[in-house]
């Protein structure tokens, strides 16, 4: 399918530019609850093991621990140096892979496994070997040429001979967090991170016959400017990775601890942060980069660029990925599973974690059952997110819906992102317009009924959509 190339409007950007959701989930995570417990997972594993066709399943590992705190991260971890720490986290993990592992029908394949963190390889090769080989153990995993294994290296902390050992055990994937090589930024933001060591794992995982290599970029980092930010893309197009993500820094300090060691003052201003985007996308695309959508680029041979053009692309907690029609399980401290029609998350404090797998307990402290109406809108932005388009007649079949009748509310909000030409209506489809492809959240967020509710809290939990 045809997908409009990505426009940049600085105007257009300025006005759309507010708090919302990033949609890797809908509903969204702040609407989980408590009711969903132990009980409720079981029950909707039983159920997923009755569809009549298997889903696959994908599986999520996340390891929490970091040598050292970036200061801009707002990710869920631990920050220790004593790496033992990561024995007695893999003699709980263990414990919950038996536990969930139960839960499943061994005839449901194993089509991707993804480690996150924190910083995954936190864990030594042999390690990480043991969780695979557990895991192994426990599931049924695929033998399909498309299976993905996959890990987020920091190259900080691992060289060319680990990353040998990793291809041995079977990743073929790998995410190297850059962010910047500006080293002023990198002081600013506590990663210093060198060009040499980053580029030799990227080399060392091809040499090593890893299918893809992504590289991570922030804008908006304290003390960037358009000269500095521009180096490091010429250095990063010169590696030319599979795929790149340029995400936007979220300042959030009342929510994010680490990020109170920020100066504010040094951030970019509005209009420069702007202008970082606009420099990254010219720059990208100019170098036959595709955008993918929410910060994402793939080169046109990459499969999510392939995915996405057949319509099978898909997003979740890990991100895009080619693997549409799997049930998640997560697995480790705050990992989040989704699983039929349902949302689950382990606990975010290592302790609670651990206190209900030495109980013997399936490690859950929240989640949600989706109603019929939930399942309508994920489908809906999960299509937006994924192929730009809102498949208005599909929506219709699969749902029994009137769709102008049952979207009346979402249509009057979405009429003015239609007046500045960010979306295009027609019959059978709503299509965001290359102008409306960098803002597919504020496009979602009209679709989205919870933000209208008055319980949604003042202060932004959300980032900005730039």
């Amino acid at each position: 399918m045809q997908i409009p190339t990505a426009h940049f409007d600085a105007e257009l950007a300025r006005r759309y530019n507010r708090p919302g959701p990033r949609y890797t989930s809908y509903p969204t995570a702040p609407r989980f609850n408590e009711a969903f417990g132990e009980a409720e997972l079981r029950e909707a594993a039983m159920a997923s093991n009755g569809d009549p066709i298997p889903r696959r399943l994908s599986l999520y590992v996340h390891v929490p621990f970091c040598m050292s705190p970036c200061f801009y991260c707002g990710c869920n971890r631990i920050i220790t140096r004593d790496t033992t720490r990561g024995d007695a986290y893999l003699a709980r993990l263990y414990r919950e892979i038996a536990l969930v592992a139960e839960l499943f029908d061994r005839d449901r394949e194993v089509i991707q496994l993804h480690f996150g963190g924190g910083t995954p390889n936190f864990l030594a090769p042999g390690q990480l070997a043991e969780v695979v080989d557990a895991l192994r153990a426990q599931f049924h995993f695929s033998d399909h040429r498309d299976r993905d294994i996959s890990i987020e290296l920091d190259p900080r902390y691992i060289g060319p001979a680990e990353v040998a050992e990793l291809a041995a055990i079977g990743f073929n994937r790998a995410s190297l967090g850059v962010q910047d090589f500006d080293p002023a930024v990198q002081e600013a933001v506590n990663r210093v991170q060198s060009v040499e060591e980053t580029f030799a794992v990227v080399d060392a995982c091809r040499a090593n016959g890893f299918r893809s290599v992504n590289l991570d970029l922030i804008y908006g980092l304290p003390l960037q400017t358009l000269e500095g930010f521009g180096r490091t893309l010429d250095l990063v197009l010169q590696a030319r990775p599979d795929r790149l993500a340029v995400y936007s820094y979220a300042h959030l300090p009342h929510m994010f601890k680490a990020q109170r060691q920020i100066d504010g003052d040094q951030l970019p201003d509005p209009e420069t942060k702007l202008a970082l985007l606009q420099m990254a996308i010219q720059r990208l695309t100019a170098a036959g980069y595709v955008y993918i959508g929410m910060d994402h680029f793939a080169l046109p041979d990459d499969e999510l660029a392939r995915a996405q053009e057949r319509g099978g692309l898909h997003r979740n907690f890990m991100g895009y990925t080619t693997h549409a029609d799997t049930d998640l399980v997560g697995l480790g401290v705050s990992a989040i599973s989704h699983i039929g029609d349902t949302f689950s998350q382990n606990p975010r404090d290592l302790p609670s974690w651990q206190i209900a797998l030495d109980e013997g307990r399936l490690p859950v402290f929240r989640g949600l059952q989706l109603d019929e109406d939930d399942c309508l809108r994920a489908d809906l932005i999960q299509r937006l997110m994924c192929q730009g388009e809102i498949p208005v007649n599909a929506l219709e079949r699969r749902y029994l819906i009137n769709f102008p009748e049952y979207f009346a509310d979402a249509l009057d909000r979405l009429h003015p992102l239609m007046e500045d030409g960010l979306v295009r209506v027609e019959a059978e489809r709503i299509i965001a317009t290359s102008r409306g492809r960098l803002l597919l959240r504020n496009i979602a967020m009209c679709f989205d009924r919870y933000l209208n509710q008055p319980d949604v809290p003042a202060t932004p939990r959300f980032s900005r959509a730039i």
